[in-house]
């Protein structure tokens, strides 16, 4: 299970890459609450079935927001984003919202499962596959089938699977106090990811100063 602080490394990086001129200390803090906001799900899950990895982890809260954005900047005289944030604004707007579903859903969605349809359809996904150059086949892939769609592995529904956090550990067989684990680094890939993420944030960050003394 991805933590949050790598989703968050992942994130910096794409905002390093996509915000540009709008890279500043309030881009930068936007990204970073979007892309941890999802998991406030497991607090959720304290009270309902349907908790974490369901309630902020879907496709709607990304997309909705997309596609009301491409329609505000592509079908209005005049953007509502633009005229009150301006171009800052509507870039800001449109990375947050590829943060939250490529560097936390889709995060998860390939190091874990999301209930990926909630609610509209109550079902947890995993994407697996591999994608090989054999000297024999050729270019081998999982990921797709053969009439064109990605292979979501179906993992259950939120009454069929338990997800447990640190916040919502799984209860002993004695009836002791469950341990509560709160993933950090969890994989070696994790930790370039978390290190990678924030010496590029730095280093954009030094950029931008420099570019102001110049």
């Amino acid at each position: 299970m991805t933590s949050t602080i790598v989703h968050i490394a992942f994130a910096l990086l794409v905002a390093a890459a996509l915000l540009g001129a709008a890279f500043d200390w309030r881009s930068v803090l936007l990204v970073v609450i979007v892309t941890a906001l999802p998991d406030l799900d497991s607090f959720i899950a304290l009270y309902t079935v349907a908790g974490h990895r369901t309630l902020l982890h879907n496709v709607w809260i990304g997309t909705v927001p997309a596609i009301a954005l491409w329609a505000d900047c592509n079908l209005r005289a005049e953007s509502i984003v633009g005229r009150r944030w301006g171009p800052w604004g509507i870039r800001v707007a449109w990375v947050c919202i590829v943060c939250y579903l490529f560097a936390h859903v889709g995060l998860d969605l390939v190091d874990g499962v999301v209930n990926l349809f909630w609610p509209v359809h109550d079902q947890f996904y995993r994407l697996t596959g591999t994608i090989e150059l054999s000297s024999q086949r050729g270019i081998v892939q999982t990921f797709v089938d053969g009439e064109g769609f990605l292979l979501f592995e179906p993992e259950g529904t939120t009454r069929e699977l338990e997800i447990t956090t640190g916040v919502d550990p799984a209860p002993t067989d004695d009836g002791s106090t469950p341990e509560r684990v709160f993933p950090v680094i969890g994989a070696g890939w994790e930790l370039v990811v978390l290190v990678t993420g924030g010496l590029v944030t730095i280093a954009r960050f030094r950029l931008a100063e420099e570019i102001e003394r110049s």
